[in-house]
């Protein structure tokens, strides 16, 4: 008896879906839970996965709109072995005919066979199949135990990573529909354009004091808590702490009415393979820097593997983006509805300054904060884009909420 793998609902809004890639052929053998197809709603992009072990019939094409609910595969369960024991390689009839006495020695290793990986027998069949080297997966995944879905995260990017066109001198050119995903990313961008008044305040930031706290504690900060310190954890802090001063750039337009959250959920963009996506870390003004260095690499490695949810990007009431990854200098980053400011951070790079009097050299960002001009009045974009300068500059501020240290220490 077949069983219908069907379209799961993405969101209550959404009524159709795209089928945007398979990531298995029509026929092949699949697991249970292997994931055998990505989708692309409005929102998100999400993987299907298999209710069971079997052969699947692929009912829908790449690239093909579907209603949520649809059935766009079938898998027919075979009888004796699961794919899952042919797949681990029992011992062949070679082997079974040496006495369990004798050890049959084993082949020498091929180039780039896995034999040292720490990784699971079907991964390892994939390693083998795909011809992927056993060292970049071990530098990728230090320490852990490879699984199929490694494997298939790691082809993935690496597939991304070399998707240059190669130019022919024809005059040929290349079709294929857009996403879901980038279509409805389109469409707000062009509204934003439209109905907000958006106006961008720059500033410039010396990153001195946050390089060298960087530096000195990267180390430790990633043995206790096992993942880097990085600048964006920095921003964040910085942006929480100025919100609680300046409200008003936390707020967004709801009709006639003006919404003032008494929380702080910021969106972090992220390039992901099928486009901009912005997941929340939720209450983050509750957040320490070691909570927001962990939130912010699960939410990057689900967006760059794109399993990033609808959950995952929902709400939101202030954004950070960070340019800067790509070596942009300066630019202005456009409002993430209903949001009503966005902070872009840029390249940090040495350039010479005027400290008390003298020229010095220092590692300098700029800093743009976009703003839609309904809701938030230059003073108070203006002085939210100074106070987190002032932030970043002194990072100790932060355990103080922005306070001057010495001042509290002398109770003025």
């Amino acid at each position: 008896m077949a069983i219908e793998i069907k379209v799961p609902s993405p969101g209550e809004s959404i009524t159709q879906v795209q089928v945007a890639k398979w990531l298995v052929s029509d026929g092949e053998m699949v697991e249970k839970d292997q994931e055998v197809v990505e989708i692309d709603s409005d929102k998100a992009s999400f993987p299907v996965t298999t209710p069971e072990d079997g052969v699947i019939k692929l009912m829908a094409a790449e690239g093909e709109t579907v209603a949520v609910g649809a059935v766009i595969a079938t898998i027919t369960a075979q009888s004796g072995q699961s794919p899952k024991s042919k797949i681990e390689n029992p011992k062949s009839k070679i082997e079974q005919a040496v006495p369990s006495q004798v050890q049959a020695p084993p082949p020498p290793p091929s180039a780039g066979s896995p034999v040292n990986l720490h990784a699971s027998p079907l991964a390892r069949k994939i390693i083998e199949e795909k011809h992927v080297n056993s060292a970049d997966l071990t530098n990728a995944f230090p320490g852990k135990k490879i699984t199929r879905k490694d494997i298939e995260s790691f082809i993935n990017r690496k597939k991304e990573g070399s998707a240059a066109v190669a130019f022919t001198g024809t005059r040929e050119e290349d079709r294929k529909k857009m996403t879901t995903l980038r279509l409805k990313l389109a469409e707000r961008l062009v509204m934003v354009k439209n109905q907000t008044a958006m106006l961008t305040t720059f500033n410039e930031i010396n990153m001195q004091a946050a390089l060298k706290i960087k530096e000195k504690y990267s180390e430790s900060f990633k043995e206790r808590y096992g993942v880097g310190f990085g600048l964006m954890s920095i921003f964040t802090k910085a942006v929480t702490i100025a919100l609680k001063e300046f409200p008003q750039v936390n707020s967004m337009l709801d009709g006639e009415e003006l919404v003032t959250p008494r929380y702080v959920d910021i969106g972090i963009a992220v390039s992901a393979p099928k486009g901009l996506v912005v997941p929340v870390l939720r209450n983050a003004e509750m957040m320490s820097i070691a909570e927001i260095e962990l939130k912010i690499k699960e939410l990057a490695g689900k967006a760059r593997d794109s399993k990033i949810s609808i959950d995952d990007m929902k709400g939101g009431t202030f954004t950070i983006t960070n340019g800067g990854v790509f070596g942009s200098m300066m630019s202005t980053p456009i409002l993430n509805p209903p949001q009503s400011a966005i902070l872009g951070m840029h390249k940090i790079q040495e350039r010479p300054i005027a400290v008390n009097g003298q020229v010095v050299i220092a590692p300098m960002m700029y800093v743009a904060l976009s703003y839609d001009h309904r809701v938030i009045d230059g003073r108070e974009s203006v002085s939210f884009l100074v106070k987190v300068k002032e932030l970043v500059e002194d990072p100790a501020k932060m355990l103080t909420e922005g306070l001057d240290p010495v001042k509290l220490l002398l109770d003025l």
